[in-house]
């Protein structure tokens, strides 16, 4: 028999409040429309939204009891439980925070200005190779995502993967206080959410925060190469953090890559080396960059203790997610066939580098082009035009054929181009739809990358759906 996540007793515990009647949950869900028989649905405030507007709704979708707050005046079957607390985000944390105290897990929190959720997902994958490990699902790493993801945490985990995200300074360290981690991972830091930050060593510090809750024997997982790696293993240290460990391509990484070839399975072959020992392993993604988060995890896992030669067999299977770098050859209706890769989840200048640099590496049959289809990449503030200007001139020196480009900022891009690079400019994606759908031919290889509000999903869904399987996508 399975022990459910939360029991009524245990819930009012940890929240201090009272519950109507006894109770016993499997999830925690704070969106009505995710409900699934036998959650605990928890009625946020927001500041657009009231979740208890949507109690009935969350009952009708079979959730097991709801968790309310004392002033709300609505009602509920008499024979349905609910958790009255004086504030459901409140007890939301608290639940997250019951979570961590009972859980004897190794925890890791991972952060970054791009690579986050990659990192994650594949220590989600190594990490499961050695016991049952929870992590954060899909994005939700935010001060909602990051407790809801604690309070779905079972007590008998062996290890849980955390990933947190912010915009602007202070949001992490409360989080990471929140957390606990023994591990925290800084993939990166990067021209991302300019916008909110003066510079990038601004950035740097916020990112820096998840040392908050990172106990003294923890260890901080840092990127060697990276310009502001002093300054982030200074921040760890004046914390108190001693176990600083790193990895990268720079020959003092703890972990130290020294190569990634692409093999013909569209993925790479890997040699890093530690501690004078060799490791070599196939990674089931492209590019440089999902090469380094590998040997991230690997340095994440070595210093859980875990043989991380074991570990890299967790990486064969590894395939970018719909959206963050996805692959699918689609066959066309007159013949012939093209390969999309689908980056339209976000965008930044390292992420957008990589994604060109993945695109560039890609061989083409004869009459094919290397495409790139580029939104604009948003919260850069005053340096977006000079930073987008800057992605055009070096896309100059690139092999790549054609052009699409939508957004104000891309247009900066756009100008800075080769002409015979030039394709098409748009204000928004939609002007983009036809254009890039009717030039497509036999041996393309088509790269769609943007912020998601620059709304690149519409080329996405009619590229796919030049094909025989619109439905689907997957890697090629």
């Amino acid at each position: 028999m399975t022990t459910p996540l939360w029991k009524s007793d245990d819930a009012v515990d940890a929240t201090g409040g009272h519950a109507s009647r006894s109770f016993a949950v499997d999830n925690v869900v704070i969106d009505s429309r995710q409900v699934t028989k036998g959650d605990l649905f928890i009625a946020i405030r927001g500041e657009n939204q009231d979740g208890h507007k949507y109690i009935n709704a969350a009952i009708q979708a079979g959730a097991a009891a709801a968790m309310i707050a004392d002033d709300w005046e609505g009602s509920v079957p008499d024979d349905f439980p609910v958790l009255r607390v004086k504030d459901t985000m409140d007890g939301l944390c608290d639940l997250a925070r019951a979570a961590r105290n009972r859980s004897h897990a190794r925890i890791v929190g991972v952060t970054g200005s791009v690579g986050k959720t990659s990192t994650k997902e594949g220590l989600y994958r190594a990490l499961s190779l050695f016991g049952k490990t929870h992590a954060t699902k899909g994005n939700l790493n935010n001060h909602y995502g990051l407790p809801l993801t604690l309070a779905r945490m079972p007590g008998d985990c062996r290890f849980g993967v955390f990933e947190i995200g912010m915009n602007h300074a202070g949001e992490i360290e409360p989080l990471s206080i929140m957390l606990r981690p023994h591990i925290a991972v800084i993939t990166t830091v990067a021209a991302v959410h300019l916008e909110f930050f003066s510079s990038i060593l601004g950035i740097a510090d916020a990112k820096a925060e998840i040392f908050a809750g990172l106990d003294e024997d923890g260890t901080a997982v840092l990127n060697r190469n990276n310009p502001l790696f002093h300054h982030l293993r200074a921040h760890a240290e004046d914390r108190g953090i001693r176990n600083i460990a790193s990895f990268g391509t720079h020959p003092d990484s703890t972990f130290q890559l020294l190569s990634a070839t692409p093999n013909d399975e569209g993925g790479s072959q890997i040699i890093c080396s530690h501690s004078g020992q060799t490791i070599t392993y196939v990674l089931g993604a492209p590019g440089d960059h999902w090469a380094l988060n590998s040997v991230a995890i690997l340095t994440t896992v070595s210093a859980m203790g875990i043989d991380p030669v074991a570990a890299s067999a967790a990486f064969a299977t590894i395939e970018p997610a719909v959206g963050r770098g996805a692959q699918k050859v689609i066959a066309l209706a007159e013949g012939g066939q093209f390969t999309l890769i689908d980056e339209s989840y976000n965008a930044s200048p390292a992420s957008v580098d990589a994604a060109l640099a993945v695109l560039c590496e890609k061989e083409i049959s004869a009459g094919g082009r290397r495409i790139a289809v580029l939104g604009d990449m948003l919260e850069l503030g005053v340096t977006a035009p000079q930073l987008h200007r800057n992605i055009g001139t070096a896309l100059r020196t690139l092999p790549v054929d054609a052009v699409y480009a939508c957004g104000p900022n891309m247009a900066h891009l756009y100008d800075a181009l080769d002409p015979k690079q030039q394709a098409l400019h748009s204000e928004k994606s939609d002007g983009l739809v036809a254009a890039i759908a009717d030039t497509v031919r036999d041996g393309d290889v088509i790269t769609v990358k943007g912020s998601l509000g620059s709304n690149m999903k519409p080329i996405v869904d009619a590229l796919i759906a030049l094909g025989p399987n619109p439905n689907q996508m997957a890697a090629g």
